[in-house]
């Protein structure tokens, strides 16, 4: 699997905003993609050292829309702590 098929985005929200500051960064990686792929994905990415890997799926939730019952989608997320002095530029456009 390519590196860019490994990571699917960025996921920006306060609280993983507040992870910035203890080096750790959010990712939607793909199902199958395991931790020793997602660390090596990031760092030839982004050109930083990985620290560790923590991996999670998180399961979707049931949605009402014009009486019809459904479900979002489950997805797969990774918090990728890196080393000290590596960072990643999120926001370079901003």
């Amino acid at each position: 699997m390519l590196s860019h098929e490994v990571i699917i985005r960025p996921v920006i929200t306060e609280k993983n905003t507040m992870l910035g500051e203890q080096n750790k960064y959010v990712f939607e990686v793909h199902q199958d993609a395991n931790k020793i792929e997602i660390g090596r994905a990031v760092a030839e990415v982004f050109n930083v050292q990985v620290k560790s890997v923590n991996v999670l799926k998180v399961p979707g939730k049931a949605r009402v829309w014009r009486r019809q019952r459904g479900m979002t989608r489950s997805w797969k997320k990774a918090i990728v702590t890196l080393e000290a002095g590596s960072r990643i530029e999120l926001f370079q456009g901003v």
